[in-house]
């Protein structure tokens, strides 16, 4: 017996585990806010980044290609963004139908305020190989694959940048090369050159159809080539495309579709898709082995890391672990880039899919940033690039510092705001078809929002949050277009997301509300006609509300449509209530286009008003 306490001492020492420390390398970054996506609704029960504006900047459309890009192709993902020149530049690659299916080109967009988007350019057309060379057994012919897409250079050139490859598979032996050419400053671009060829297969200058960069007699566009050559943390984007055998990545270990930003000691973290992670201390030459976090929730989908204007970092991602159901987008935010808290939305909206194809993932998914040397926009937002569905391409303009609450009274009659321009703290979700904008008010003096909807796939929304509250006073104006031929829902939201509220202009010019679960008519409306709803909730003591009309009250004492807490935003939508597709609806499948979803439909149009709410 006198053995057994050492015994038990040996036993214990030599089962000692090591943890990770939160920082380090064996867990880099964390989530400690808690929130979890509940699966079954687009938004999540989350509550949202206050002012984000989602707008898309590509519809895709096979039949009208005028509409969209010229080229009438649906498959369409993985875009970049970069500022420089005072131009937002937007990239994506673009299958006619599928993923990983030839032909492939890569196409820019571009915009002077990140709103307001001009016309798709090809930039890298479908590659036409030598007539010599024969496509390797088991592929199928040419696409494109990207990881990155823009390059500042150190002398102020600005680069695209996209990779060709094989279908089905660009990766390592399916990789032909990455080509680059130049922006000039009045926007056309100059020749295709390969920078890189893939060091996984024979490919070179006498087997491939674009020379190398280094025959160009434009020696600042071959120094901007080199410089970016010798970026260690910008080429490892590179990795999975071109292994690098040449130890052209210093024999490091990467993962999936990397991003990256710098801490606040000078360390680099590195992001990949499924919650892999690692740190750099040489700005880029070695990174520890990348591990997997526990506490980022993700798949297949890209995850996006950044320190933000306001000296803070955010990490945007979609957290769900089903690859092909990539939503909500949702953003989490931090103070020193390895603690993040506050789960919060980015873009809450599922629209339905209008093309099927392969691989097309239900979603807001493949965000990215604008990377660390790649331009800084005026003011103070975060912007993210990202494609809905695999079909059509987005941009976020998410308003910093990152936020979800607001205190006291709500008071916007947007008088003071610019025709066109920013509607400050609203959340604005604006389809190319469908837009919510600031016009000048009908019939009145100032400014009004316009919600005007030509989409028949799609609606505009916009929401305004305000001060969480049990007891709420709402009151706003509303006018339908006389050329108006849709329906407003009007919806007064709990921080999940829960509509205890509900109101509606229908098409057939009567205006309707719920009384428990039951929705009554409550008086027809006219056209070019301006109405002032107020609305007093109980949210909490009666579970009741009552509305008023133009002073005249028309319900009282109605039954919330759900149990709720509180509330703490006003949502308003040119379209009804939407929760399809669901992680239920099967993806892979070969459905014909949604019926009439390239034409646009005869148009929605309200306003909205002198928008005053506040607790009682």
């Amino acid at each position: 017996m006198k053995y057994l306490f050492p015994t038990l001492l040996l036993i214990v020492s030599t089962h000692f585990s090591v943890y990770a420390q939160t920082g380090s390398a064996q867990e880099p970054v964390r989530f400690v806010g808690g929130q979890t996506v509940d699966p079954s609704l687009h938004e999540g029960r989350l509550r949202y980044a206050i002012g984000t504006e989602n707008r898309q900047t590509m519809r895709a459309n096979r039949t009208h290609p005028e509409y969209a890009d010229g080229q009438g192709w649906t498959y369409n993902h993985a875009s970049n963004i970069c500022y420089w020149n005072g131009t937002f530049f937007q990239h994506y690659l673009s299958n006619p139908v599928d993923e990983h299916v030839a032909p492939g080109q890569t196409l820019v967009l571009t915009s002077k305020d990140g709103r307001n988007w001009n016309k798709p350019q090809v930039v890298f057309p479908p590659y036409q190989a030598p007539p010599d060379v024969k496509i390797p057994d088991g592929y199928k012919g040419y696409m494109m694959h990207q990881r990155m897409g823009f390059y500042v250079a150190p002398n102020g050139r600005l680069l695209v940048l996209g990779f060709y490859g094989h279908t089905e598979n660009p990766f390592r032996k399916g990789g032909i090369g990455r080509v680059v050419r130049e922006v000039y400053k009045d926007g056309t671009f100059g020749p295709i050159y390969f920078i890189r060829y893939t060091t996984d297969a024979p490919w070179n200058e006498s087997n491939t159809s674009y020379p190398f960069y280094k025959k160009s007699t434009d020696t600042d566009f071959v120094a901007s080539c080199e410089a970016l050559l010798k970026d260690q943390l910008m080429t490892f984007q590179w990795y999975e495309e071109d292994g690098g055998t040449d130890g052209f990545h210093n024999n490091k270990k990467g993962a999936s579709a990397l991003s990256y930003y710098h801490r606040k000691d000078g360390k680099v973290v590195a992001l990949w898709k499924k919650s892999m992670t690692a740190i750099s201390s040489d700005e880029g030459k070695t990174f520890s082995e990348p591990v997997k976090v526990p506490t980022f929730l993700m798949s297949g989908g890209k995850q996006w890391g950044q320190k933000t204007e306001d000296g803070r970092y955010a990490i945007s991602y979609n957290p769900i672990e089903q690859t092909q159901y990539r939503f909500p987008l949702v953003v989490v935010t931090g103070e020193d880039g390895i603690i993040y808290d506050n789960m919060l939305l980015v873009q809450g909206e599922l629209p339905p899919r209008r093309f099927s194809g392969r691989w097309k993932d239900f979603g807001p998914c493949y965000m990215r940033g604008i990377e660390e040397g790649n331009g800084n926009p005026p003011g103070t937002d975060m912007w993210l690039s990202y494609s809905m569905n695999k079909e059509d391409i987005w941009i976020g303009r998410v308003p910093v510092p990152i936020k979800y609450a607001v205190k006291g009274t709500v008071s916007d009659n947007f008088d003071q705001l610019a025709i066109g321009g920013i509607i400050p703290d609203w959340n604005i979700y604006a389809p190319a078809w469908a837009t919510p904008s600031v016009i000048k008010s009908p019939e009145k003096t100032g400014n009004a929002i316009q919600l005007f909807d030509k989409d028949p796939c799609d609606y505009a929304r916009a929401i305004r949050v305000f001060e969480e509250g049990k007891n709420v006073s709402t009151s706003f104006k509303i006018y339908a277009d006389p050329a108006n031929t849709g329906r407003l829902e009007i919806d007064l939201t709990d921080q999940f997301g829960n509509r205890p509220v509900r109101i509606s202009f229908d098409e057939k010019g009567n205006i309707l509300a719920t009384d428990g679960s039951k929705e009554k008519i409550l008086q027809p409306y006219q056209k070019a006609k301006w109405y002032t709803l107020e609305i007093r909730t109980e949210a909490n003591l009666t579970g009741q509300y009552s509305l008023a009309i133009d002073g005249k009250k028309v319900l009282e004492k109605a039954q919330l449509a759900e149990a709720v807490k509180s509330i703490e935003r006003l949502s308003l939508r040119t379209g009804t209530y939407r929760n399809l597709p669901n992680r239920l609806t099967p993806n892979e499948t070969n459905d014909p286009p949604l019926t009439g979803a390239d034409e646009p439909v005869d148009p929605t149009i309200f306003y909205i008003d002198d928008v005053v709410i506040k607790s009682l």
